[in-house]
């Protein structure tokens, strides 16, 4: 297939550069046009960051100029890196000049007409376009925790039902952006406190796991209790989960729920899917981030330590990559399901 032309906003920060990370060498879309804040546009992209991907940055899109966010950019898709404090005015302005915005900003995700989106959980959101009043469309990932602890759910979920939750997260430095949390602050240290994390992870999941009914999302009815810590880890959000299920579940029925947990992704072979969505790890020092984070590409989540709750019924640990999983992948997942499905354009309607 003909690559689809695709820019990048917010693309010298940390999830941005992910996406490029992501996207430079992807078999479906092809990076055209980079965007940034004011003090670098004009810039060669290489000059305006500091390179902080683990791969090498090719050398086409080094040299690449960067262009201010505004709705000019030569291609119909974007991907938004955003920090949500300036992302929710120019989302909207891309999204109203015909764009497609794919973001993995906070903004919009509570929005009612916006799909909170995790191609193996809940495509079927999707439908919400439709009622969407622009000539472009808006599509976002959930929080970079909430995604690995849906992803887990998920299967439990479908067949036992689940009445709480209570969520214990153990966050990696790169969810901060760089630079970040300061040194100072972090050695020797965990920081009990991350702002707005734990609302997040209280409400998005209500919506992920929702059901369409009148245009819109009728929220699930779980209850959600979570506390959330900043940990000094570089990649990889550990979550120490217990739930409480509607039926009675065996450990065995679990574990075999996760083993043969496939979905969309993996049936339509997406570029980014995992072949395995969850991995369960039997050792009990696991998962741990800096050997699990990569599973998959960085796409899967590892699971580890399923036990009987003396409070809930079942506990767990769960490891996701908050930059991959948790960020820029879901979001490029996300527009490859939306391209299978027929939701991308590839031209602008005034182009």
């Amino acid at each position: 297939m003909e690559k689809i032309p695709v820019g990048i906003l917010g693309a010298t920060g940390m999830v941005g550069q992910k996406f490029v990370e992501l996207l430079s060498q992807h078999p479906w879309f092809e990076i055209v046009a980079l965007a940034a804040s004011d003090r670098s546009v004009g810039k060669n992209y290489e000059h305006a960051m500091a390179w902080s991907m683990p791969t090498p940055l090719c050398r086409k899109i080094a040299a690449m100029p960067l262009s201010s966010c505004l709705p000019q950019l030569p291609c119909a898709v974007v991907f938004s890196g955003l920090d949500s404090s300036v992302a929710t005015d120019i989302e909207l302005s891309f999204a109203q000049a015909g764009y497609t915005v794919i973001s993995n900003s906070s903004a919009h995700r509570m929005r009612a007409d916006v799909p909170l989106l995790i191609p193996e959980i809940n495509s079927e959101h999707l439908q919400l376009l439709e009622n969407q009043q622009m000539p472009g469309a808006l599509v976002t990932n959930p929080n970079c925790s909430v995604i690995g602890i849906t992803m887990a759910l998920k299967p439990i979920l479908d067949i036992w039902g689940i009445e709480a939750l209570h969520a214990v997260t153990l966050q990696a430095l790169s969810g901060a952006g760089y630079p970040g949390v300061p040194s100072m602050d972090i050695l020797d240290n965990v920081i009990p406190y991350i702002a707005g994390e734990e609302a997040k992870i209280e409400s998005e999941p209500l919506k992920i796991f929702g059901n369409s009914c009148c245009e819109r999302i009728l929220p699930h009815s779980m209850r959600i209790s979570a506390q959330c810590n900043r940990v000094a880890v570089a990649d990889g959000h550990l979550a120490c989960i217990s739930i409480k299920l509607k039926k009675q579940a065996t450990a065995t029925e679990i574990l075999q729920a996760w083993k043969e947990f496939k979905a969309e992704p993996q049936q339509l072979k997406l570029p980014t899917a995992p072949l395995t969505p969850l991995i369960y790890l039997e050792d009990n020092k696991h998962p741990q981030p800096k050997l699990h984070r990569h599973l998959g590409l960085g796409m899967s989540v590892s699971i580890g330590r399923l036990r009987t709750c003396s409070l809930l019924d079942w506990k767990f640990v769960l490891l996701s990559h908050n930059t991959v999983r948790g960020a820029a992948g879901c979001a490029v997942l996300n527009a490859e399901l939306m391209a299978v499905k027929g939701y991308l354009k590839p031209q602008l309607i005034h182009v």
